[in-house]
């Protein structure tokens, strides 16, 4: 339960004053449901309204205030003129422009003759000073009600400026006084302020250098944040902990037919991530182990052994893949090694449907298959193992922590391995996967080539046409990569539909297209063509980029290359390269490059190693956009930026996991004070972990 304290934070936006239902819709698009969201919406700049020049002193293009008096209103001499309103000082004329503004109301607003208060920005025209409708107009015995430091946010369109900063100021007083959840002497080294003082300080910027990330009160909300994150994949990770595992230890006969039949040794990085996996298999206690490899670097069959290890107890394993070529890609690679290893396994999709599907699922319920390969259909109601031992699951920035912690309810005691072909920066290996142990594949298996990269204005996309065509008469095969247009499916479909035609025109019908609209059974067809040679250049939209395994493959060209990711170039690079043939990866780019585009491309060009190129893609781009925060399971923050914060991660990890070691129950002083930090930042699901109290 949510602590009652937190209570009036929580109220829906449309309660506060200024926002009726209409803009509480669009406050809420900016900011979250909840008045506590609009704390976290924090100021972007500052208007400073604390120049108090005479008339005649005032420099054009600044925001002044100036104190005049009244002294003539000049209504407009037609509809398209301003109506002017003459004041002075004893040093020169003010002229006040209203554009569209009724005479009655700035009669009432500006009375001759009465000295006022007026704050905009003042500018010079004609040897007169100008301000275009005032920002502040107020009697000179008000003048201490103005706001001479005016917080600015950021917008959205129809929400007026003043509606938010009223809706900020209600929240804000809305605070409770909460316990102190940080550890004492660390605070004070820190010389940061309280909770809610941080927060008064953060929406009320004295000068610019309080906006700064880095200033007292902003680091110390970005800690907050960054400990309740900790907290709850600690809290996580214990529950997980706590779960009776069972002991997995085969004998080793099934992996040493497996491993005698694979054409090439295990890497010394394999043999080190197998030995962890085999450890915690071994122990008795659940598995929740990520497996993190770059493209290549050999990931499948170090699942395999794991699967292969929990087949030689007895129990099955289970293989799930974010999609179904994937899937069945992985069941192409597998088959030859489970055969030989003597296991019986099975693919199971969102595709199979009647007969096929019903007899899969009586095999697996009587362990006839030692090994399930599929997409998310395995964790369907109506599929039951004899005895699941261990799932593994690829492409995990697909699946969140909730997908996690549902998996082990599919038999008893399931170990998971987690794996992932997009390194992921060590900071959000902490902010994601913090309740998972890590393995790191950082070696290409023997006999893998360099892939040359090479930039390519598109200007010169004849030529470039022209060398595939060579590569082609030589017995290679080529991936055509089109561009992302937007976020509009409709629309790549269009230049890939474009580009293919174009294609066609030179090659013949030895061109392919796939992309995202295509049924599955239609693009795993044209993916077989292509595999099987009958197919020379395959036209795709980004639908290739994980998994996809064609050794003959040796031409990659992604055309405007300047519109994606640096881990998304990495990811469909590593494509080609399978064989033993030297492989080729032309990025097409548009000469008018930004200067971020351009460090990409050059990134890209100079390495492979794709954990160097997962920091630069942050560095470059933000954690939110790294692996596309929208469907990576990623958390996304709101006051932590990682580029600027990421020093304050691992003080917050240690300092979550001395909480949750000292207190797993979070029920001394601390762990309650800890408790409302993780509801207040909405951390629920890791709260409920804990008994109630």
């Amino acid at each position: 339960m949510r602590p009652a304290a937190l209570f009036p934070l929580f109220r829906p936006l449309a309660s506060l004053p200024g926002l009726g239902p209409k803009l509480a819709k669009l406050a809420e698009k900016l900011t979250g449901p909840h008045a506590v969201d609009l704390l976290w919406h924090l100021p972007c700049g500052i208007i400073d309204r604390r120049f108090q020049p005479k008339i005649a002193q005032a420099p054009h293009g600044r925001v002044a205030t100036l104190t005049v008096r009244v002294d003539q209103h000049v209504p407009p001499l037609g509809p398209r003129y301003p109506y002017k309103v003459r004041c002075t000082d004893e040093t020169g004329v003010l002229e006040l422009i209203y554009f569209h503004a009724r005479a009655d109301w700035l009669e009432r607003l500006l009375p001759l003759g009465r000295t006022m208060v007026v704050s905009g920005t003042v500018e010079w025209f004609q040897e007169t000073l100008q301000m275009n409708h005032p920002d502040a107009v107020l009697p000179e015995d008000q003048r201490d009600t103005l706001e001479v430091v005016e917080p600015v946010y950021p917008m959205t369109a129809g929400l007026p400026a003043k509606t938010l900063r009223r809706a900020v100021k209600a929240a804000l007083d809305l605070i409770p006084d909460l316990p102190e959840w940080q550890d004492g002497p660390w605070l004070a080294r820190q010389s940061w302020p309280g909770w809610a003082d941080a927060l008064r300080r953060a929406h009320n910027p004295d000068t610019e250098s309080e906006l700064d990330p880095l200033s007292p009160a902003r680091r110390r909300l970005a800690y907050d944040e960054l400990l309740a994150n900790q907290v709850a994949l600690a809290l996580v990770r214990r529950q997980q902990r706590k779960l009776a595992g069972r002991m997995l230890a085969g004998d080793g006969r099934l992996r040493a037919k497996a491993l005698a039949a694979l054409p090439f040794r295990l890497t010394g990085s394999q043999e080190g991530a197998l030995a962890e996996i085999f450890a915690d298999m071994g122990a008795d206690r659940r598995m929740l182990r990520l497996l993190q490899g770059d493209v290549g670097s050999g990931k499948t069959v170090v699942a395999l052994m794991a699967l292969l290890n929990a087949v030689e107890t007895g129990a099955q394993g289970a293989l799930m893949a974010p999609t179904e070529i994937l899937a069945r890609q992985h069941a192409e690679t597998l088959a030859p090694l489970l055969d030989a290893a003597g296991v019986g396994w099975a693919v199971l999709t969102g595709r199979d449907k009647g007969k096929a599907r019903a007899a899969v699922l009586e095999r697996l319920a009587s362990g006839d298959i030692g090994v399930l390969i599929g997409t998310h259909a395995l964790f369907q109601e109506d599929v039951g193992f004899h005895d699941l031992g261990v799932a593994v699951i690829d492409e995990q920035h697909r699946f969140g922590v909730h997908q996690r912690l549902q998996l082990s309810a599919k038999g008893r005691a399931v170990d998971v391995l987690v794996m992932t072909a997009t390194p992921i920066p060590r900071t959000l290996t902490l902010t994601a996967y913090g309740d998972m142990d890590v393995s790191r594949l950082t070696e290409k298996p023997a006999g893998r080539k360099p892939i040359q990269t090479v930039t390519v204005a598109l200007d010169r996309l004849e030529e470039v046409v022209a060398g595939i065509r060579r590569k082609v008469a030589e017995g290679a095969r080529a991936y055509w990569v089109c561009p992302l247009v937007e976020e509009s499916e409709q629309v790549d479909l269009a230049a890939a539909t474009e580009r293919h035609a174009f294609l066609r025109a030179g090659f013949g019908d030895r061109v392919g297209l796939v992309h995202g609209k295509m049924k599955a059974a239609d693009k795993d067809a044209v993916m077989a063509a292509f595999a099987e040679g009958r197919l020379d250049v395959l036209v795709a939209t980004t639908v290739i980029e994980v998994g996809v395994n064609v050794p003959e493959a040796t031409v990659m060209v992604i055309e405007h290359a300047e519109r994606f990711g640096l881990a998304q170039l990495h990811q469909l690079r590593g494509r080609v390269g399978r064989g033993a043939a030297a492989s080729t990866c032309l990025l097409l780019f548009d000469p008018h490059l930004t200067e971020t585009a351009r460090q990409r491309l050059k990134t890209i060009r100079e390495t492979e190693d794709g954990f160097l190129i997962a920091e630069e893609d942050l560095r470059l781009r933000g954690a939110g956009e790294v692996l596309g925060t929208r469907q990576s399971g990623l958390p996304s923050f709101r006051l932590a930026d990682l580029e600027v914060h990421g020093d304050l991660l691992p003080v917050a990890r240690d300092d979550a996991q001395l909480i949750v070691n000292k207190d797993p129950e979070l029920s001394g002083p601390r762990g309650q004070a800890v408790r409302t930090l993780l509801y207040l930042f909405e951390r629920d699901a890791a709260a409920r972990t804990l008994r109630s109290g």
